[in-house]
């Protein structure tokens, strides 16, 4: 679900959104990396944002017909995390296709 989020907002950066900049690794090596510029960095956090409150059409796991897709990926944690611990017998992810 984010992966295709992330791919998608990939496919519009060109590599001017893009700025170097030199840092200390340790002593006397320094080295040079890449970083999102801050207009585009703010952007994407404004997108991922809203991204996460998308709602889905899959029922929570306790009540509701509907839920945000952040509330999502916190029930489906809760849940494996059941399933590793050997509380749940079976563990099957609810997954939801996106537009």
């Amino acid at each position: 679900m984010i992966d295709d989020f992330a791919i998608e907002y990939c496919r519009g950066v060109k590599a001017s959104d893009f700025v170097l900049k030199t840092e200390d690794f340790s002593g006397n090596r320094k080295g040079k990396r890449e970083y999102m510029g801050d207009h585009k960095t703010r952007d994407f956090t404004k997108r991922l944002n809203e991204y996460f409150l998308t709602e889905v059409k899959i029922p929570r796991y306790r009540t509701g017909k509907k839920q945000e897709l952040e509330t999502l990926i916190s029930e489906e944690a809760c849940l494996f995390a059941k399933y590793l611990r050997g509380e749940k017998p079976t563990w099957h992810p609810r997954t939801v296709k996106l537009p």
